[in-house]
């Protein structure tokens, strides 16, 4: 490990050391699974045109996320018992196995299962990312590397729709899976060359003893989604109403079980409770998570279907959305901590005005406006994240900060698993029941953001109050 002797990065001794280099590696398993996930939205349109079962268009993101939430739990926890290199190697072949099985997938569920096996390949590559940060490098650079991990995230939402695009265009929307076929294998081969350190090599168990798996809670989430997913596919009152209620009652065990598990559970105390700043920002968090994600799943499927509109356009509003995001997230970075909590509910405001826009210029076609309520949503979580997540940490109880930390992203996911069911539902309800076409596509477009219109509200509310409930000690502890 290269000797760092001040704050200041020497990135000649971290190339000269091989540091640099093991660090880019890693850093390829998030822009895989990066842009994966905002490739497949654009190429959704050729792909349901291929294999049609456009009432399971939710299903492809909500299995990809239950896969990469699971095998980012257990990722982190394998690592004391088995090395980071064969971690790393087996993500990297499962990765490369599920867009296998996408690429040559002869009908929507057989594309779903290798979305799930990619999720968890994908998931588990994040999560070794970041556990790598932490076993190969010196902590005084963790905030420089940590924050080139960040940029990477942005890189990803600009070159994931421009790849699905291109390769829709030249070749097919099979080819942009093979893709990450080859890349998946690549990083698996070059593994056994580049993490060659003792500490890549060899098993390291974690200070203390490492917390145990959330078997019961996870569980709990896998079968609430899956029910949820399940009640919009042919859409019927009775069974649907029935699945979406044991749906939402699985999601609140797994919130109960998750509490009774001290040892091992995803999330702080006083979970959703409005009475304190980590409840409130924790139903943002969920509110808005579960709110949004219908635009990145059925956007260009709309647009395309409705008015003609390009696929490389439409991947490219949905980049800025990301764009957005990053840029908004670095210019508030730096804001004052008496300015914090005003930033937050501005932030809301401008994301809930995106999503209830989009209730109006998905419909109309209006490129312009479409841009606007795309950069006001993306805008919006760039402002409000930085300062939700650290209110919610530095309000935390005492021994719960890294939980809580964790938390944020862990709900964030499981928002775009549910939100993902929940959109299948009111998109299957409002016409894609009966096939993909253009009167179907104008009955959805007229429903599927404006239902979730009244959860945008109740984030607005809860950053409301958390706003109020923050105290400014709290702030600067965190």
């Amino acid at each position: 490990m290269t000797d760092i002797t001040s704050n200041k990065v020497d990135w000649r001794a971290l190339w000269a050391s091989g540091d640099l280099a093991r660090f880019c590696f890693i850093s390829l398993g998030i822009l895989l699974h990066a842009t994966n996930e905002t490739m497949v939205a654009t190429v959704m349109p050729a792909m349901v045109g291929d294999l049609a079962g456009v009432q399971f268009v939710g299903w492809s993101l909500a299995v990809y996320e239950l896969g990469a939430i699971v095998a980012g739990a257990a990722a982190g926890r394998m690592v004391s018992y088995v090395a980071l290199r064969s971690n790393v190697t087996v993500a990297a072949l499962l990765y490369a196995a599920g867009a296998l099985i996408c690429a040559t997938a002869p009908s929507m569920p057989v594309f779903l299962a290798g979305r799930l096996v990619e999720g968890l390949g994908g998931g588990a590559l994040v999560s070794l990312a970041f556990v790598s940060v932490e076993r190969l490098f010196d902590r005084r650079i963790w905030p420089q590397l940590f924050g080139i991990m960040s940029a990477i995230w942005g890189v990803a939402a600009f070159s994931g729709p421009m790849l699905g695009a291109i390769m829709v265009e030249l070749l097919s929307w099979r080819w942009a899976f093979g893709v990450f076929v080859l890349g998946g294998i690549a990083m698996a081969l070059a593994s056994f060359i580049v993490l060659n350190t003792p500490e890549a090599t060899k098993p390291q168990a974690a200070a203390g003893t490492s917390p145990p798996f959330p078997y019961a809670a996870l569980g709990c989430l896998a079968i609430a989604v899956v029910l949820i997913a399940t009640a919009g596919v042919d859409v019927a009152l009775l069974r649907s109403s029935l699945l979406l209620i044991l749906g939402l009652a699985g999601l609140a065990l797994f919130v109960f079980v998750d509490a009774m598990k001290p040892r091992s559970r995803l999330f702080p105390s006083q979970l959703f409770s409005w009475r304190s700043p980590v409840g409130s920002g924790m139903t943002v968090v969920a509110a808005f998570s579960v709110a949004t994600v219908s635009f990145s799943i059925y956007g260009p499927l709309l647009l395309t279907t409705l008015h003609g509109i390009p696929i490389l356009t439409t991947g490219y509003i949905i980049a800025a959305e990301s764009i957005a995001w990053s840029i908004l997230s670095i210019a508030v970075a730096n804001a004052p901590l008496e300015r914090e909590r005003r930033i937050i509910v501005i932030g809301a405001l401008m994301i809930a005005s995106g999503l209830a826009g989009f209730a109006y210029s998905i419909p109309s076609g209006s490129i312009p406006l479409i841009l606007v309520c795309a950069l006001l949503q993306g805008g919006g979580f760039g402002v409000t994240w930085p300062f939700l997540t650290r209110i919610i940490v530095a309000s935390a109880r005492d021994g719960e900060q890294t939980i809580a930390s964790a938390a944020v992203p862990t709900m964030q996911r499981i928002g775009y698993a549910v939100g993902a069911a929940v959109a299948g539902i009111i998109a299957n309800a409002s016409g894609f029941s009966a096939g993909l076409n253009r009167d179907a596509a104008a009955s959805v477009a007229g429903w599927l953001f404006l239902a979730f219109v009244p959860l945008g509200i109740v984030g607005c509310l809860a950053a409301l109050r958390m706003a109020l409930t923050a105290s400014r000690p709290q702030l600067a502890a965190g």
